[in-house]
C-alpha cells in the first residue's frame, strides 16, 4: 500500500496542473480573441469561435482543479493544493464572463436597435449606415422586455439638456460624432471594452413647455442581438441626466 502512495501523489497533482493549464489556456484564447478582432487579425466570427474554445477550457480547468484541489487536500499532497487554487483562479473568471454571456443570450430578446420614442423614434443622420428604426416586431418585443423605458422629462431647458447630455456621454468614453444644438441632436459611439465592438447612440432633446424632452437610441452595428446592452446604456444614461439635472435645480 505504501509503495503505491508516491504515485498516488503525483496522480493527483498531475490533475491540479492539468487544471491550471485548462485556466491558462481559456486566458489565452479569450485574450486572443479579443486583440485579434481588435487589430483585425480575423472577423468577428474567428473571435467568437476563439472565446468559445476558450469557455470549454475554462469549464474543463474549474472541474479538474476543484477535482486536484480536494483530491490533494485530503490526501495532504502540498504540490497540489496551490496547483489546484490557481487553476481555480485562473478558470473561473473565463467561465462566469462565458455563462453570462449565454444567459443574457437567452433572457433578452433578439434585437439590437433600442429606442425611448419606438412611434417617433431619433434618426441617425451622419453614422455610416442611417437606417430607421425596424418598429413592428422590434418595438413589441421592446416594450415586453423593456417596459421602462421611455421619453425622460425634465424641468430644465433644452440648451441645458443638451450640455449635460454632452458632458454625460464625454464621460462615458463615448466619440461623439455630430452636434447640432439647434436641432437638439448628439451622435456618439459606444465602444465595449474588450472587444472594442461599437455601439451608436443618438440622442434628441426637444423643448416641451419650458421643460426638455429628452430621447435615446442605441443600436448595435454587428449581429441581430444585443445581449440588453443598449436597453441598459439607455436606462444608464436617462439616470445620470436625471441626477444632474435634478443637482443643477439645486440653490
Amino acid at each position: 500500500m505504501t509503495s503505491d502512495a508516491p504515485a498516488d501523489r503525483k496522480s493527483r497533482s498531475r490533475m491540479a496542473l492539468l487544471g491550471f493549464i485548462c485556466g491558462l489556456g481559456a486566458i489565452a484564447a479569450l485574450a486572443a480573441s479579443a486583440v485579434g478582432y481588435r487589430l483585425a487579425w480575423w472577423p468577428v466570427t474567428t473571435a467568437l469561435s476563439l472565446a468559445e474554445y476558450g469557455a470549454y477550457a475554462a469549464a474543463l480547468g474549474v472541474a479538474l482543479s476543484l477535482v486536484g484541489l480536494i483530491s490533494a487536500s485530503r490526501r495532504c499532497v502540498r504540490r497540489g493544493v496551490p496547483l489546484g487554487l490557481l487553476g481555480f483562479v485562473a478558470a473561473v473568471p473565463v467561465l462566469a464572463m462565458a455563462v453570462r454571456w449565454e444567459y443574457a443570450t437567452r433572457h433578452y430578446p433578439p434585437i439590437n436597435d433600442i429606442s425611448t420614442d419606438t412611434d417617433d423614434p431619433p434618426i441617425f443622420w451622419d453614422m455610416p449606415n442611417p437606417s430607421e428604426y425596424p418598429g413592428g416586431r422590434a418595438a413589441e418585443l421592446q416594450h415586453v422586455a423593456y417596459p421602462d423605458l421611455g421619453t425622460l422629462l425634465l424641468s430644465i431647458t433644452r440648451e441645458r439638456a443638451f450640455t449635460l447630455a454632452r458632458e454625460i456621454a464625454q464621460d462615458n468614453g463615448w466619440e461623439i460624432v455630430a452636434e447640432a444644438p439647434d436641432e437638439g441632436r448628439i451622435e456618439a459611439v459606444a465602444t465595449s471594452p474588450i472587444y472594442g465592438f461599437k455601439d451608436e447612440v443618438v440622442i434628441r432633446i426637444e423643448s416641451a413647455e419650458g421643460k426638455a424632452e429628452v430621447d435615446l437610441r442605441s443600436r448595435s452595428r454587428l449581429g441581430r442581438i444585443d445581449r440588453g446592452v443598449n436597453a441598459a446604456r439607455i436606462r444608464d444614461f436617462c439616470a445620470q441626466l436625471r441626477e444632474r439635472a435634478s443637482e443643477d435645480r439645486q440653490p
